[in-house]
């Protein structure tokens, strides 16, 4: 006997029809939720995209061209600052629900952590030979007897000054007081409580910003220079103007080398970071008190809202033990600190 097939139906195999007679989807049910995670995916890619300039910023900020206009140092003066893009990332994760912008987030978060990751740590450790304290006092602070009594009180072994300017003789008398010896040239000065000798200029600039002294130590000498490097320039025609203060750095790394003591410690305003590559000639051969015995990045300028260290104190031949920054005084910048091992 014949039995009739339905067109409905497939002569041999498995009904396909649901109940209701529609063909079901030949590739079977999809997982519950897929959709939902492929939509979280999808989401935040604008915001993913964006973050990927600052990752390439941060991950090859040495190919940034410095020419023209110091592009590249002006990038390396700020560069830690590019990890707010983490928590950016991280609220657009929030508000979109997206996979991809925290996946982009952790990315971003890797590479800071890659570059900055150590400054995150407090490296500070107790003992020291040498404590020392550099501070830019501002040739237009209104309160200089009370910033050089604030100094005195840190306790500091020695105390360099810069941009002196007219209030020279108060810093003179207020530091008599604790510190027996001073040399000062031009706009920058060294206090200390022990000896000085041969405290004489360092020709960076066209009038006296920088001295070169010797600290005779209970450890032995100590070369200290103080030095103010020449100022930079931020305008729209020429961009970060940082050529005069290239140029006193050269001339503070000639010095440098020159120096035969082999305790040398450098001290003062270098209106840039240790990350700018154009101090590269006075910073490759010093090692940064703040980078290797401080907590944070110990930003000093400006004193209202510092967000960059422009103030050093760099070592050779002599050990770190901590670094900090004091308290404000009545000037644009922080004075900052370190405690030496001789």
């Amino acid at each position: 006997m014949t039995v009739p097939v339905s067109a409905s139906r497939t002569p041999c195999g498995p009904d396909t029809t649901d109940a209701s007679g529609a063909p079901e989807d030949p590739g079977g049910p999809h997982p519950p939720g897929s959709a939902e995670v492929s939509r979280r995916w999808r989401r935040g890619r604008i915001a993913s995209a964006a973050a990927l300039p600052a990752v390439l910023l941060m991950a090859g900020h040495g190919l940034v061209p410095n020419r023209p206009g110091h592009l590249g140092s002006l990038v390396e003066s700020f560069l830690p600052w590019t990890a707010l893009v983490v928590p950016v990332l991280l609220l657009c994760a929030l508000l979109r629900r997206s996979a991809t912008a925290v996946v982009a987030a952790a990315v971003a978060a890797a590479v800071w952590c890659s570059l900055f990751g150590g400054c995150l740590v407090d490296r500070r450790a107790g003992g020291g030979d040498l404590t020392v304290v550099t501070h830019n006092v501002d040739e237009h602070n209104p309160d200089p007897a009370g910033t050089a009594r604030a100094l005195a009180a840190s306790g500091a072994d020695v105390v360099a000054l810069e941009e002196l300017g007219d209030a020279t003789e108060t810093y003179r008398k207020v530091l008599a007081a604790r510190y027996r010896y001073a040399v000062v040239r031009g706009t920058v000065g060294l206090w200390s409580r022990y000896p000085v000798d041969d405290g004489g200029p360092v020709d960076i600039a066209p009038w006296p910003r920088a001295l070169r002294a010797t600290v005779r130590t209970p450890k032995g000498p100590v070369a200290v220079f103080v030095a103010h490097l020449l100022s930079v320039r931020l305008t729209p025609a020429s961009g970060f103007g940082a050529g005069a203060r290239n140029a006193s750095a050269l001339r503070l790394a000639g010095a440098l080398r020159a120096e035969p003591l082999p305790r040398v410690v450098v001290v003062g305003d270098f209106n840039g970071t240790t990350d700018d590559r154009a101090l590269t000639s006075v910073t490759s051969g010093l090692r940064s008190a703040q980078a290797e015995a401080g907590a944070g990045f110990g930003f000093s300028w400006p004193a209202a809202f510092p967000v960059a260290r422009i103030d050093q104190i760099l070592v050779r031949g002599v050990g770190p033990r901590s670094a900090w920054s004091l308290p404000a005084t009545g000037s644009d910048h922080l004075p900052v600190a370190a405690s030496l091992r001789l």
